[in-house]
């Protein structure tokens, strides 16, 4: 018997009904605060508009596990949020009725609500939407959600806008302008947007778009993107006035950072508030005053700024200049035109104290002359070793400096008034310890030698043996190098020497040049390289920081660099590398990248991956040096790549490289994809013949893998020898996979080792795209070049009283040498 139609129907109404319940709000529902359990849900559970508390409560928007992706309020924990009948969405104040917030619908003929499964908040006419959360951001989008000219992200005095031309700025306080970024402008000539819009794609790439323009152009990667499932990322401006991509794992209610736009948080305009300083305390900032001169103006949140203990109306007449030294206060447009002089130090102090509308003023003393008169208006400090800086302040006399760190120390261990016979105790205590100690130390290190001088060296070699990065004064590396004799070769940071130590260790002594971070600096960063122990790495020995020297010692590689094997004219048996020995040292190389990437507690980027940079030790063990440098140069210098400077090698560059944009751990993948090409053919990938019909070899060598051809891509000294033929066609494959144009197309380098070792399956590779070498305004706009969108975006930062080094493309001249 077949069941009456009344019942599909009824199944069918049942069905609608409940579907309609998850998904839309009825005028006349209410959210309370004092409830906060309860809410309104989209119909898959993963957005949810509930009410939030930190200092105050909110009403928001969240992601499953609580992620705030859009907010009304503060409000009070009486407060509701009511769907009243007439169609308008109110936030009130429980205690005292007070309006907090409406959407501004009433009377529209609103006559439901809606919370999708994309996390955006409707107000419905039938199915036309009147309102939305997505049109009317606050602080964050998310995925399928775009930012236009009309809308604008705000954070306490900070906002976020896209401009009609395509730029993207930051700005505190709607007047100051600190952060800008734009098209090129040889890419938008004769070129107007119409209606460009920001998205966030759910990989995590963040793009303009415009119907001008033939495909959206990238403006930032996350840190993560193409990675994982069921994330959210969303871009947030916080209250910092940074600009974050963040992500975030369902039900996690954590958020993880992928990708800032101000990359110096002391940048960021009144950070510290009014006439705070903004410094670095190991890797996080802080903020402080000028002096004892100030107090905080809120002792419990150093950020909001400082005041002086008496204004400098009350001291007419005794008015000084409290000098900071490597300090700066920012200057942004519009306050550049006004502010900016050529004068000296001495007239730049003096011209601030003798006017009366100057407060503060910064000298350069990076050779530009520049002076910046502060106003009263606003001051932003920055301090730090490294800026080529000197600020002054003005302030009623006398000047009371800040105490030190040991000054402190000191008083707190006058204050604690210890019993004498305690101190006594703990005095003769320490000296005989001391005592014992040297003694001891002395017998050990001078009993199989009779040289004094060896002593400071055996000292070192102490540390050396527990695994501690040991600190060599400059004459001991002299004399362990013989007047810097032996000369290895010349890497991209230096010179290299061989030298022997005293307990006959031969070890490799690199001369750092254009090193210009003080001693703490320095010692930190060495700290970071030297905590990286890895069979593929090149281990850091020591160092030596002494006045301008800057050297750093190595465990000595007896073959060299690997180009020289790849490369080499020589016909020499001892130059010749089989095909189970290459593939041993691209595996360990990949071993070691995987290691700096994915395994460290930072990640470590390379930046400039090439053969010349992959050394062997005796057993022909590949062991990657000459990582983690690139904060030790001095960014000013040309002549090195850093990260704030095009850094890397002819014919191993990543298209973002030249494209301007974030570089991550994938522009070492495709560096190391063009090294695993060379490993297999013998051949400089950027090479040109008329075997490759005048074509990049890297792009010659795909067509031929497509053809089949692997003798033609193979390097011809191998086929006399035995060779695993599954694991050339894997390595070339791979090879392919990492030269992608695209980084969310390259893999990580984990799953590179993977791929080599043959666990995980190689699908085809893409056909790889040549990388024009030249500058980066080169590329065209509409895509047709090799970079593509790539190469569309540019950082326009506005000028500053800091100049801060533009990306100067440098390729440098490939060389043989052994480099650390």
């Amino acid at each position: 018997m077949k069941p009456p139609l009344f019942l599909f129907i009824s199944l069918f109404l049942f069905i609608y009904i409940t579907i309609q319940a998850a998904a839309d709000i009825s005028p006349g529902s209410a959210l309370y605060a004092s409830n906060p359990n309860q809410s309104w849900t989209s119909p898959n559970n993963t957005f949810s508009l509930r009410f939030i508390s930190s200092a105050a409560y909110f009403a928001a928007v969240t992601y499953s596990g609580g992620i705030p992706v859009w907010t009304a309020g503060p409000a009070d924990s009486s407060a509701s949020l009511i769907f009243l009948p007439d169609g308008n969405l109110r936030l009130l104040n429980g205690s005292s009725g007070n309006l907090v917030w409406q959407s501004g619908t009433a009377g529209l003929g609103v006559s439901s609500a809606s919370l999708d499964d994309s996390g955006n908040l409707r107000l419905l006419n039938g199915t036309v939407s009147i309102w939305s959360t997505f049109d009317n951001p606050t602080d964050t989008i998310v995925p399928s959600q775009n930012l236009t000219v009309n809308n604008v992200l705000r954070s306490g005095l900070y906002s976020f806008a896209l401009l009609r031309s395509g730029n993207l700025t930051l700005t505190w306080n709607d007047s100051i302008l600190y952060w800008n970024l734009g098209f090129n402008s040889s890419t938008i000539t004769n070129l107007n947007l119409t209606s460009p819009s920001l998205g966030l794609q759910s990989i995590g790439i963040l793009s303009v778009a415009d119907s001008n323009i033939s495909s959206p152009v990238i403006v930032a990667y996350s840190s993560d993107y193409a990675e994982g499932s069921d994330i959210l990322r969303f871009l947030k401006l916080d209250s910092d006035g940074n600009l974050r991509i963040y992500s975030s794992a369902r039900g996690s209610g954590t958020q993880t950072e992928g990708w800032a736009a101000v990359s110096d948080q002391c940048q960021v305009f009144g950070y510290c508030g009014d006439l705070g300083i903004c410094s670095y305390n190991d890797s996080s900032p802080v903020c402080g005053c000028p002096s004892e001169n100030f107090d905080p103006i809120d002792p419990k949140d150093s950020k909001k700024g400082c005041k002086r203990k008496v204004e400098i109306e009350n001291c007419p007449g005794s008015a000084t200049m409290l000098e900071i030294d490597h300090a700066m206060f920012l200057t942004y447009p519009p306050e550049l035109s006004s502010e900016v002089f050529f004068v000296g130090m001495s007239a730049c102090r003096l011209n601030c104290l003798v006017s009366g509308s100057c407060v503060a003023s910064t000298s350069l003393s990076d050779g530009t002359g520049l002076c910046y008169l502060k106003n009263p208006n606003f001051i932003s400090g920055y301090q730090s070793a490294a800026l080529p800086s000197t600020s002054y302040v003005k302030v009623c006399g006398p000047i009371v400096p800040n105490p030190s760190v040991s000054s402190l120390s000191v008083e707190h261990s006058i204050g604690s008034r210890l019993k004498g016979w305690i101190v006594a105790v703990v005095i003769i205590g320490t000296i005989l310890g001391v005592v014992t100690l040297e003694g001891g130390l002395w017998w050990w290190c001078c009993r199989n030698s009779t040289k004094f001088g060896g002593l400071p060296a055996q000292y070192a070699l102490l540390e050396y043996a527990s695994g501690a990065p040991v600190q060599f004064s400059y004459k001991e590396l002299q004399r362990a190098t013989k007047g810097f004799k032996e000369k290895l070769g010349a890497g991209g940071f230096g010179a290299v020497y061989r030298g022997v130590l005293v307990n006959k260790t031969v070890v490799a002594v690199k001369q750092l040049e254009g090193i210009e971070q003080g001693e703490k600096q320095f010692r930190m960063e060495v700290a970071t390289i030297s905590s990286t122990h890895h069979l593929n790495l090149v281990r850091l020995i020591g160092f030596c920081s002494e006045g301008r020297h800057r050297l750093l010692v190595y465990e000595f590689m007896r073959n060299g660099s690997l180009d020289n094997f790849l490369f080499t004219v020589e016909e020499q048996s001892a130059k010749f590398l089989n095909w189970e020995c290459r593939f041993k040292i691209a595996l360990g190389t990949a071993r070691g990248m995987t290691y700096l990437h994915e395994e460290c507690r930072d990640c470590i980027v390379h930046c400039d991956i090439k053969p010349e940079n992959i050394l062997l030790d005796e057993n022909y063990n590949a062991k990657v040096s000459d990582f983690g440098l690139a904060k030790l140069v001095n960014p000013k210098d040309h002549r090195y790549r850093t990260l704030t400077s095009v850094r890397g090698t002819r014919g191993y560059l990543a298209p973002e490289w030249l494209a301007n944009l974030p570089i991550t751990s994938k522009s070492d993948v495709y560096g190391f994809g063009m090294v695993l090409l060379e490993i297999v053919s013998g051949r400089r990938n950027f090479e040109v013949s008329e075997e490759t019909s005048r074509e990049k070899f890297s792009i010659w060598a795909y067509r031929e893998f497509e053809k089949g051809n692997l003798k033609g891509i193979v390097d011809k000294r191998l086929a006399d020898f035995e060779m695993h033929m599954e694991q050339v066609v894997r390595a070339i494959q791979v090879s392919f996979w990492c030269i992608q144009e695209q980084p969310s197309q390259r893999p990580m380098m984990g799953k590179v080792v993977q791929m080599l070792e043959g666990v995980t399956e190689i699908e085809k590779p893409p056909v790889p795209k040549a990388v024009p070498e030249g500058s980066v305004g080169e590329a065209s706009f509409n895509g047709s070049s090799s970079v593509g969108a790539l190469s569309a975006f540019r950082s326009s930062a506005p000028a500053q009283s800091l100049s801060l080094p533009r990306r100067i493309l440098t390729l440098e001249r490939t060389s043989s040498s052994v480099s650390y």
